[in-house]
């Protein structure tokens, strides 16, 4: 018995394990911990504290705002602005003493990025001006339904988008690909995809499955450039053409994709 005891004591030694786990965790990158487990913690949270119907529910009331409609909108885009860019540029600059080039939020290869969007443009301006065309697109875009038929709410709306995109785009094209990238090296690209990826699931198939494609397409053009901002543009434009053409056609009940049906809707307006 004494020699099975003395043998299991052998086999495990808690005062080793613990030591052993101690050396782990000194040897592991704090930046690179810190940042993958913060973006799971902000995803988290924008989904449950951004959320419209907890607005419209409990926050409008006691803030005594009437226009829930838009301002549960608003309040979607600024909680993702603030939990993917606010606070992630907060946590690298005082948090772990990252200086502006290393955040990603340089300028980096400007005339890279600037002819890469002056090439991506013509794109955008020819796809979203076919799918505005489909019913069911005209039926979800833009997302708050008003701001298709008054151009006030449409560009208070697109402006706050604008911050939303901001806040989704730095939170995977900035703080995880940058904040990992001394770890990770061009791998970062890839392990920020898997989440941005994942957040599509409800997205119809071939959209999710692009969304894959495309996280692995905006990653490299950011670590090309060296900066996140390309990803903003990139992104926002096409979400931002899709709203107008869709609200003109709604205005004004053009259908088609030829030139034609373009230059009728502006004789409508």
């Amino acid at each position: 018995m004494k020699d099975e005891s003395d043998n299991n004591t052998r086999i495990f030694d808690l005062g080793r394990e613990i030591r052993s786990v101690r050396t782990a965790i000194s040897n592991l990158d704090r930046q690179t911990v810190f940042v993958l487990l913060f973006s799971a913690f902000a995803v988290i949270l924008q989904m449950k504290l951004g959320d419209r119907t907890l607005f419209r529910t409990e926050i409008a009331p006691k803030l005594g705002i009437e226009s829930v409609g838009l301002g549960s909108w608003t309040w979607w885009f600024v909680v993702q602005g603030v939990l993917g860019f606010v606070v992630p540029i907060l946590i690298l600059r005082f948090g772990f003493k990252r200086n502006v080039r290393e955040m990603g939020l340089g300028l980096g290869d400007w005339r890279f990025a600037s002819i890469i969007g002056a090439v991506y443009l013509p794109f955008a301006l020819l796809g979203t001006w076919i799918l505005s065309d489909g019913s069911s697109f005209q039926a979800n875009y833009p997302h708050y339904g008003p701001a298709a038929i008054d151009w006030t709410v449409f560009f208070i709306y697109e402006a706050v988008f604008i911050f939303y995109w901001m806040g989704w785009e730095y939170l995977w094209r900035g703080f995880v690909l940058f904040g990992t990238a001394r770890v990770f090296g061009i791998y970062a690209i890839f392990i920020q995809t898997v989440p941005f990826a994942i957040l599509h699931y409800e997205k119809p198939l071939p959209e999710a499955l692009l969304s894959i494609v495309g996280g692995v397409a905006l990653g490299a053009l950011v670590w090309r450039s060296r900066s996140f901002w390309i990803a903003v543009p990139i992104h926002a434009v096409q979400m931002l053409l899709l709203d107008l053409f869709s609200s003109l056609r709604i205005r004004t009940g053009v259908s088609g994709i030829s030139p034609g049906s373009f230059l009728e809707i502006f004789e409508k307006l």
